[in-house]
């Protein structure tokens, strides 16, 4: 079996090889621009790793893998146009490198290359299965990224509501990653199932996360300024929850913060945070961590393949985990 060491070489070796040699090459610039920007590559490792659980031959979905994650970069690229984002992983995104209406063609066409890359080298009696789940995915992720979208301009957003939009817009990519690696290893359908349910719940946990961190990470690890969603007044678990569960005097405390657009930024960060840990909602978020990725972990127990292969995918999601960034 490979580790997911080897496995994320391998997957950027891959990524690096891929031509580009269709004309415009203008059209096609920002993608490969976009992919060597690089990342953790979570998607296409935890492709390749589930699809180890049952075969020894990973190279043979690489194509399926990097669809995936050409996919996700697609995502990025159109997320930093909607943000007006000018930086991603320390470069000019695309749309302050070149434009924003090269920005929505190169995505267009980003998108269109995923699905070439979905279909090269699918089996015959697996194409079908493959594209459904990778068009339905797809589907689910733009159904998240609107409920996102409308959570800006309201006010009364549920916990519950948060926890399905973060389902739909980050989970459910990885849940597709494990889901297909088994699906392409022809593993038991029970096994495939309860991979894509593992996917969910550490999505769910790793985004929850992702949010603790924007809070309480070290940014001198974390790679960025915390208190970045704080500062937007970006809904999220820890927000959601500290209006929910604030008394009199804290809630209005809250309410003037997030209605004060003049302050310094370390002030507002400062003082929201203050709150958040007063309420307690540090210790809420983790958890909801915890919940979340033991219920992870239990499913990846469930799979009926012996323990001695479970150890790579098991050792890859504590190390994701245990991120600090």
């Amino acid at each position: 079996m490979k580790t997911a060491k080897e496995i994320l070489t391998i997957v950027n070796d891959y990524l690096g090889s891929l031509p580009y040699d269709r004309q415009p090459s203008s059209l096609y610039a920002p993608i490969r621009y976009t992919l060597d920007l690089g990342g953790k590559r979570l998607r296409p490792t935890l492709m390749l790793l589930a699809y180890n659980l049952y075969r020894e031959n990973p190279e043979s979905i690489l194509s399926q893998a990097c669809a995936l994650e050409t996919y996700h970069n697609f995502t990025l690229l159109h997320d930093d146009l909607m943000d007006n984002a000018l930086v991603r992983r320390g470069k000019p995104t695309v749309h302050k490198k070149w434009d924003a209406n090269t920005a929505i063609l190169s995505g267009d066409a980003m998108l269109s290359v995923a699905f070439m890359r979905m279909m090269q080298n699918c089996p015959d009696n697996l194409l079908r299965d493959v594209m459904e789940l990778f068009t339905e995915t797809t589907l689910l992720i733009d159904e998240g990224q609107q409920m996102d979208m409308e959570f800006e301009t309201r006010d009364d957003v549920a916990e519950e509501e948060y926890i399905e939009m973060i389902r739909l817009k980050t989970s459910v990519l990885l849940a597709c990653a494990l889901k297909m690696g088994a699906l392409m290893a022809e593993a038991p359908e029970k096994d495939t199932q309860t991979l894509y349910d593992f996917g969910v719940a550490l999505g769910l946990a790793f985004q929850l996360q992702d949010d603790f961190l924007d809070v309480y990470g070290d940014p001198a690890v974390f790679g960025k300024a915390i208190g970045g969603d704080i500062m937007c007044n970006k809904k999220t678990y820890m927000l959601i929850n500290a209006l929910r569960l604030a008394d009199d005097k804290q809630r209005e405390e809250l309410e003037y913060w997030l209605q004060e657009e003049e302050k310094e930024p370390k002030e507002k960060i400062a003082a929201v945070t203050s709150i958040y840990n007063k309420i307690g909602i540090d210790k809420l978020a983790k958890q909801k961590i915890e919940c979340y990725f033991d219920e992870a972990l239990q499913l990846l127990k469930s799979l009926s393949v012996a323990e001695e292969r479970k150890a790579e995918l098991a050792n890859y999601t504590h190390a994701m985990m245990n991120r600090q960034k």
